[in-house]
């Protein structure tokens, strides 16, 4: 009689860390088949779905993605568990696989091999995410063209120094400042913030993110989730030499959905006075870092509370040119808004010379005028954006609302091919050189 194979009674189950998690969605978004979802409490992994495609490896700032136990097929963790769950079980032993039917004495070799050609397959299908985004003349989605390596002369990123798996679970900072950025008496309520960390250490770079722990408990009577925002100051600090970092946070009153709703992280850090202290993890992100090479042109395209990043990025590069370290290198800005008094920082971006960045607004809610977006700023550009895009110098960065992501891909590629120029060759190029990112939330 012949022994059935080890992956019809083993299954390697693909699960999400509960504790290191910090809900930020990127790996539902990555997930081409639906497989990922979640709930207030976890985001999970459906095992009758996943293929173990690892798309969503590479976009997970805290590396919670990648997980896996070897579980009876029959017996795999379902959604509800996973949902209510607030860590990851322990692996099963021999002896508990064995109880539950699977002969791991008889079948040891065959399923060493079969787990060994899995890890191979999980490698693979890894290397092509990173590098492969879609086949030429497919319209691929626009998170497929996002870059999952960093920029060749990008700095080394800490990650994940502070955090439930971490030596130490966080690090207490102190406010140092808390200035609003959007004109008052206007409903988008946005807060510059800067944290300082004293003598312990937190190396940041710009383009990553932190983690802030809002105090109290939740409907559940459990601490709540750390909430994740983009760092707005260079890498040496908002005051350089200081052990501090200043982020862009707008104050939440109503869901995407327009129902009023109080965000508990964002409320919390918007009403900080100087001298309280904050719980942080992290820091997050290895990929969404700017070049150093002097040659490096950066073209940013941001929202809102998207310019976080941005801001740190010029400023980083106004710091070097100031200091006569840096030469070359072209800074392009494309910034939208509902109006100009929603946008944050908007007065200091006005006083930047002229020769460093170039500045382009979009508004889409300004009296009397129609509406414009980034990607329609993007377009009247397009001499300049396609000249840009054939630079192996020149980077790309996106952050705003996930619904921006659509549209400027298409601008991208219309802007390409308008040209001329084939956008599969040119989108592929960009995602295999680290040299397009996107974040959106």
């Amino acid at each position: 009689m012949s022994k059935a194979p080890p992956d019809a009674a083993l299954l390697k189950q693909h699960l999400i860390d509960p504790a290191i998690c910090i809900r930020c969605g990127a790996c539902e978004a990555a997930c081409p088949i639906d497989a990922i979802s979640h709930d207030a409490n976890n985001y999970v992994v459906d095992p009758s779905i996943c293929e173990k495609c690892m798309a969503c490896i590479p976009v997970c700032p805290t590396g919670a993605i990648d997980n896996w136990r070897m579980v009876p097929k029959a017996k795999a963790y379902t959604l509800a568990e996973q949902f209510s769950w607030f860590d990851l079980p322990e692996e099963l032993t021999a002896a508990q696989l064995a109880e539950a039917g699977v002969n791991l004495q008889a079948d040891g070799a065959v399923a060493e091999d079969a787990l060994q050609t899995l890890a191979q397959a999980e490698a693979a299908a890894l290397q092509e995410a990173a590098v492969d985004p879609t086949q030429p003349g497919t319209d691929a989605a626009p998170t497929n063209f996002s870059a999952q390596l960093p920029p060749w002369s990008a700095a080394h990123a800490y990650t994940n120094l502070y955090g439930a798996r971490a030596a130490e679970k966080t690090v207490t900072a102190t406010c140092v400042g808390n200035v609003r950025v959007t004109e008052v008496g206007k409903e988008y309520d946005t807060h510059h913030i800067i944290l300082d960390f004293g003598t312990m250490p937190f190396p940041v770079l710009e383009g990553q993110s932190i983690g802030v722990v809002p105090p109290g408990l939740d409907a559940r009577g459990k601490p709540h989730f750390a909430r994740q925002y983009s760092i707005a100051s260079p890498r040496n600090g908002e005051r350089p030499g200081y052990n501090n970092l200043s982020l862009t946070i707008k104050r939440v009153l109503q869901d995407f959905q327009g129902n009023p709703v109080r965000g508990v992280a964002s409320n919390y850090m918007c009403d900080l006075k100087v001298g309280d202290k904050v719980e942080v993890i992290g820091p997050f992100g290895s990929t969404f870092l700017m070049p150093n090479h002097p040659k490096s042109n950066i073209v940013m395209i941001c929202t809102g509370t998207g310019s976080a990043p941005m801001r740190a990025m010029t400023e980083w590069r106004r710091r070097l040119r100031k200091s006569g370290k840096f030469e070359g290198g072209k800074l392009l800005l494309f910034f939208g808004a509902r109006t100009k008094e929603e946008l944050p920082y908007f007065g200091p971006l006005q006083s930047l010379p002229k020769d460093f960045i170039d500045i382009n607004f979009a508004f889409s809610r300004t009296p009397n005028q129609p509406k414009k977006y980034v990607q329609d700023a993007m377009r009247e550009r397009a001499a300049d954006l396609v000249a840009l895009l054939q630079d192996a110098n020149t980077f790309i960065y996106v952050c705003g609302l996930k619904s921006m992501e659509e549209g400027v891909i298409l601008a991208l590629r219309e802007v390409v091919q308008g040209a001329g120029l084939s956008w599969d060759e040119i989108g592929l190029r960009l995602k295999k050189e680290g040299r397009l990112h996107l974040e959106t939330y």
